[in-house]
């Protein structure tokens, strides 16, 4: 069990519901939001955000690469992990010290990412 809460930004319900239930499963906390305005109050109200987990692909005036560009500059310590089924990014596109998946991800791959990114966090 780690103390390290993941945010998980996705606006298709049941995919966002099978995220929870990966991350839970592995011994995270877990928040969720279905867009990035959202995710945006979530971060501003809480304090224990370890790791971002979001789709690029939302709807809103922001997508997800926008709110992790967000969360670089206002939330440095945050880990973050972007994944797309439509969008492919190149390293230079991520924010610094993130990771992109494309979808649909193996979840052994994913996991190792959650528990790479929390070792960060801890630093």
């Amino acid at each position: 069990m780690t103390d390290t809460c993941v945010l998980i930004v996705e606006d298709e319900p049941l995919i966002r519901v099978d995220a929870i239930d990966m991350v839970a499963d592995e011994g995270f906390a877990v928040c969720d939001a279905p867009n990035a305005a959202k995710a945006l109050v979530i971060l501003e109200s809480r304090d224990d955000i370890g790791i971002l987990f979001t789709d690029i692909d939302m709807p809103g005036e922001m997508d997800g690469l926008d709110l992790a560009r967000t969360v670089r500059k206002r939330w440095p310590h945050i880990a973050i992990i972007i994944v797309s089924g439509h969008t492919r990014l190149t390293d230079a596109d991520v924010p610094n010290g993130g990771m992109f998946f494309s979808k649909p991800y193996l979840r052994a791959t994913m996991l190792k990412a959650l528990h790479r990114a929390d070792i960060r966090t801890r630093g």
